[in-house]
């Protein structure tokens, strides 16, 4: 991320971070135009991408070190945008609230939101002390297309999903599905993706 004081601020505002959490499994395009509504409407300054661990509800994941790389193809071009490891350091399993307090830890002098698509809002409240997260980091939820339930936000993201994504890629690689695959995932992710000849049948 830029230095804070490069850019300015509102007098005696603090630096306003948002924390997008997430499996990335693997990261599409959703994920960055998540990213670039936020700091383009100026919802907040800059933006962490914290891939998780080891999730919470115990889903089986491409291992981390692999969604970190992907992760940071993924954002390379944004300056306002971090992808941090943070979570490789802390207890098992990675829970939110304790991913909120370690980056609490390391910039006291910021507030932070945390950022949902339509779809993960719908199960936050099972998070664990939920309500504790909301104190460190309100959640900011983006609405998907899609995401029709009442009171969703108005849609600003794709329909787009990471099931989906592995599902294009674990089929016939035919032009259609190329084709399906160069418009939902960053052109940097999928090279990644094929160099590290990830997410191909058994």
């Amino acid at each position: 991320m830029e230095d804070s004081q490069s850019r300015p601020t509102r007098p005696g505002a603090a630096h306003r971070i948002g924390i997008y959490g997430g499996s990335f499994d693997p990261p599409h395009v959703g994920h960055v135009l998540a990213v670039s509504y936020v700091l383009s409407v100026g919802l907040v300054d800059d933006v962490i991408v914290v891939p998780v661990f080891e999730h919470a509800f115990d889903k089986d994941l491409t291992p981390f070190e692999q969604r970190l790389a992907l992760c940071r193809a993924a954002f390379a071009n944004q300056s306002q945008v971090e992808v941090s490891d943070l979570e490789r350091g802390l207890p098992r399993p990675s829970y939110t609230l304790r991913t909120l307090q370690a980056l609490a830890e390391l910039h006291p002098d910021a507030s932070f939101r945390l950022l949902v698509g339509a779809d993960v809002a719908k199960e936050i409240t099972k998070w664990h002390r939920f309500e504790e997260v909301c104190l460190l980091a309100q959640p900011l939820v983006l609405g998907r297309v899609g995401e029709l339930e009442t009171g969703a936000p108005p849609a600003v993201l794709p329909g787009v999903s990471s099931t989906e994504v592995r599902r294009l890629l674990l089929g016939p690689q035919g032009p259609d599905t190329q084709a399906a695959l160069a418009l939902t995932v960053p052109a940097r992710v999928l090279a990644e993706i094929r160099a590290r000849g990830l997410y191909r049948p058994a």
